[in-house]
């Protein structure tokens, strides 16, 4: 049966019209005016809604073995509530440890999530070493479809590589023609410094941003900017929290470096003070790159509006109470992360479109068009075209709500964005044409996400 959508207002990153929209088989199929439709089919009426393409995550963790703990989503949770926040595609970190064979590792991520999300995925895939087996298994894991490397340039002996492997990441990137996300930091100064403040007694969750100044993060964007100009490799830097940092990455793009930039949700409306409030609610909003001084966020707000910073995710990850107490005796034991994967889109808009940040079209382009674009899914994913994956999301902007641990659907204990406003929120939610969530409620079936394999294009 088709899918025929009729009186919204569809939105796009570089188009803005009235019109009717017919799906079948998963994708849409025409877009025009008083469409003819065969008898039987389902009619949504979206009258006073933006029809937006399913936004995408480019960076979330889901299953997350870290610091002697386990992320709390499941595929099944973290993918409903992406689905209920407008979310219809994420990427999630594969993240092995340097201790894991790398070809067991992704095939344990691709089991933990087969047959279990609700909206469509694909991975990022972690090199958290460099070895004698690791090319061979990355060439076949790119075969896969997997097109997108992560390297870390923090957590030392854990994920963290050095320069050489570095090189050796980047080198085989070019070859295959993927993409490189890093995370970057400066892994030896930030294990120096956390020892020295640990050795003063300064052990609570407010010396966590110090132990990881802004110039560390702008020493390994800059660092990782320069091991892609001498590779000729793509980089993309991940949840980039600050103006050094920034100022190095468009540094690098502007003498043309290939490099895309992503900041996350976290880091645009939360600053640093919540990291120091007492106890338990500082370790609740601790992460890496650190929540930073707000001064920071002016900054990335205007690098997001102008399309200097390409993307907006989340780095999804979910660790709850009792997880984050792992740190009462040590900044350095409390498991990093802020869950946000429901959030990202109405907070976006509220903050963003709303509050006069950024535009609509730019809004899709960031949270849709340029994740598709840069990792390999467009125009399958990430616009409003005949062809394309009937990913659609009816956007109800009269909505008004706040965010709640007791209402949200994250598999989680708490909020880092308790008591936010929201103004607007995702009415209608499909995914390759199956209406998936309905006036805040999933309606839909909860395996019908697929793995996306995409083409090396870099």
């Amino acid at each position: 049966m088709g899918l025929l959508i009729r009186g919204g207002e569809v939105v796009t990153s570089d188009a803005r019209y009235r019109a009717e929209i017919y799906v079948e088989d998963q994708t849409i199929t025409r877009i025009g005016a008083d469409l003819s439709v065969p008898p039987g089919t389902e009619i949504i009426d979206a009258t006073g809604k933006w029809i937006f393409p399913g936004f995408i995550d480019p960076h979330v963790h889901i299953y997350l073995p870290f610091m002697a703990t386990f992320a709390k989503d499941t595929h099944e949770t973290a993918s409903v509530a992406a689905l209920l926040g407008g979310t219809t595609t994420f990427i999630e970190m594969c993240c092995p440890s340097r201790t894991e064979d790398a070809f067991a590792g992704y095939n344990l991520w691709k089991e933990k999530a087969d047959g279990r999300s609700a909206c469509d995925y694909a991975f990022h895939m972690t090199v958290s070493r460099f070895d004698q087996n690791t090319e061979t298994q990355l060439r076949e894991i790119v075969r896969d479809g997997t097109t997108s490397f992560k390297i870390f340039l923090s957590y030392k002996n854990f994920f963290g590589v050095d320069d050489s492997e570095m090189f050796q990441a980047l080198t085989l990137a070019k070859e295959l023609g993927v993409i490189v996300a890093a995370h970057c930091e400066n892994a030896e100064l930030i294990s120096r410094l956390q020892q020295a403040l640990l050795a003063e007694g300064k052990t609570g969750p407010e010396w966590h941003e110090p132990s990881r100044p802004e110039s560390v993060e702008a020493e390994g964007t800059a660092r990782f900017a320069s091991f892609l100009e001498n590779t000729g490799a793509s980089g993309y830097v991940v949840h980039l929290s600050c103006a050094p940092a920034l100022k190095a990455a468009i540094e690098a793009k502007s003498r043309g470096v290939r490099l895309s930039i992503e900041c996350v949700l976290p880091h645009l409306l939360l600053d640093k003070t919540a990291a120091e409030r007492a106890g338990l609610e500082g370790m609740q909003h601790v992460m890496s790159p650190p929540l930073r001084d707000k001064r920071n966020q002016a900054a990335l707000w205007s690098a997001v509006a102008a399309g200097l910073i390409d993307t907006v995710a989340t780095d999804h990850c979910p660790f709850d109470n009792e997880q984050k107490l792992l740190g009462r005796d040590a900044f350095t034991l409390i498991p990093n992360g802020i869950p946000g994967i429901e959030d990202r889109v109405s907070l976006m808009y509220t903050h963003g479109v709303n509050r006069g940040r950024m535009d609509l079209h730019r809004f899709v382009d960031a949270l849709s068009t340029r994740p598709a674009k840069l990792f390999g899914l467009f125009p399958r994913k990430g616009t409003i075209a005949a062809g394309s994956d009937a990913d659609l999301v009816l956007f109800d902007p009269t909505y008004r709500g706040t965010i709640s641990a007791r209402t949200h659907h994250i598999n989680n204990d708490y909020s880092g964005f308790e008591g936010f406003a929201v103004e607007g929120r995702p009415a209608v939610v499909t995914v390759r044409g199956k209406v998936q969530v309905r006036d805040g409620s999933f309606v839909g079936e909860k395996g019908r996400g697929q793995l996306l394999r995409r083409a090396p294009m870099c």
